[in-house]
């Protein structure tokens, strides 16, 4: 019988390598545990988001009510084709396209109109001198253009490549594709800034923006519009998930939550939904404001974005908050709707007790007033010296 590699090992040398391979099947065995675990993720979060782009396109395709308006049909179609848009991008940044032998026929798309005025950025390599010790030599470009918007203008930025090659080593060198907000998309970041600060800031629905583009030389169609607010949201969220974890930094937070009517795919009539702001102290160095969009006013909305926070909420005395408060956070009351009961007071019968509170609640704005540039240990004095005798006074009244 043939010698092995093992023959020439000791007894306790064998269990040491049989112990050491047990430990390594024990390890691959937990790798593959959990490359199991990510791919049922993966093909189970999949599975989602096909069947939300479904019940979406459905709904976006299926016969419409003729009670509807054109107004409400279009703006239906833009919110349906923005979540479409979003979803599909969460889903291709969760399930990378494979690379495949045969390139995949890409649309053409319609050049930019040749009127716009062009601004030409060259981009180069640093370097034109090849590894092997000879100079590079340009051969070509590629180019591509990139349509931007400066209110009632359009211009083109034409991006443009060089080709260098060596040669002796037949070495090509090009410097690398400008990142983009839409990979391989042709809006510039300043056009997408333009579309979203319009629809978000400004409420300006996507169709009217396509006729105001329209004016300007190039009706961009409100469905491709769509599409680009959906994308961006999606790159967008990394900067919202930073500015809630920058407010949530600070140890007093003021709360509100706002009514907004939704209209949801395949109901015709709108229900009431919230918008819920959270925002840092006219007093804190960051000037911040987070908003979080919920179907309902339910207090586990309000739970689910403060997490495991427990500073102090400034709130009105809405229902929903109250459970936070016995989780650690400590409740602090606005002024102003306490004022407000006693306004409604006045203003419903004349009460003179009424109108005595809503003088002295004046007398606590006008401290505020005048704390409102000092420093905050200068602020503490003043209402410790003022503002407490005044609080205090309702109690014994």
């Amino acid at each position: 019988m043939p010698s092995t590699t093992f023959d020439h090992l000791t007894p306790e040398q064998l269990r040491e390598l049989a112990a050491q391979l047990a430990e390594r099947v024990v390890h691959l065995d937990q790798q593959v545990s959990g490359l199991s675990q990510q791919v049922h993720f993966h093909k189970t979060r999949n599975e989602q988001l096909a069947h939300e782009i479904a019940i979406l396109k459905r709904h976006k395709f299926a016969k419409r009510s003729e009670q509807l308006s054109p107004d409400q049909i279009s703006l239906l179609d833009e919110l349906l084709d923005t979540d479409i848009a979003a979803i599909e991008a969460e889903l291709k940044a969760v399930n990378p396209p494979a690379a495949q032998g045969e390139p995949r026929q890409q649309p053409k798309r319609a050049p930019l109109p040749a009127q716009f005025p062009r601004t030409l950025i060259h981009h180069e390599p640093d370097n034109t001198q090849c590894a092997c010790g000879c100079q590079l030599k340009r051969i070509g470009e590629d180019v591509s253009e990139k349509l931007d918007y400066t209110p009632g203008t359009f211009t083109v930025e034409r991006h443009i490549r060089g080709k260098w090659v060596c040669d002796q080593c037949e070495t090509l060198i090009q410097a690398p594709v400008p990142a983009q907000v839409i990979d391989k998309g042709i809006p510039t970041a300043g056009l997408l800034a333009h579309v979203m600060v319009a629809k978000y800031a400004d409420h300006l629905p996507l169709y009217r923006q396509e006729k105001i583009f329209g004016r300007a030389g190039l009706p961009i169609a409100r469905s491709t519009l769509a599409q680009w607010v959906g994308q961006t949201g999606v790159q967008l969220q990394p900067l919202v998930d930073a500015l809630r974890e920058a407010v949530l930094a600070q140890g007093v937070i003021h709360a509100d939550e706002t009514p907004v009517q939704m209209l949801a795919p395949g109901e015709k009539k709108t229900h009431r939904a919230y918008v819920w702001a959270y925002c840092t102290t006219p007093f804190a160095d960051l000037k911040a404001v987070v908003y979080d969009f919920s179907p309902s006013r339910a207090g586990e909305h309000a739970r689910n974005f403060l997490g495991s926070w427990g500073g102090k909420l400034v709130c009105d005395d809405f229902a929903g908050y109250k459970a936070s408060f016995e989780q650690g956070i400590t409740e602090i009351g606005c002024m102003a709707h306490a004022r407000r009961k006693f306004f409604d007071l006045h203003v419903a019968n004349k009460s003179q007790l009424a109108e005595q509170a809503l003088h002295s609640i004046a007398g606590l704005y006008e401290i505020e007033r005048q704390a409102r540039d000092l420093s905050a240990e200068d602020r503490w004095r003043i209402r410790q010296g003022k503002t407490s005798p005044i609080l205090n006074a309702p109690h014994k009244w």
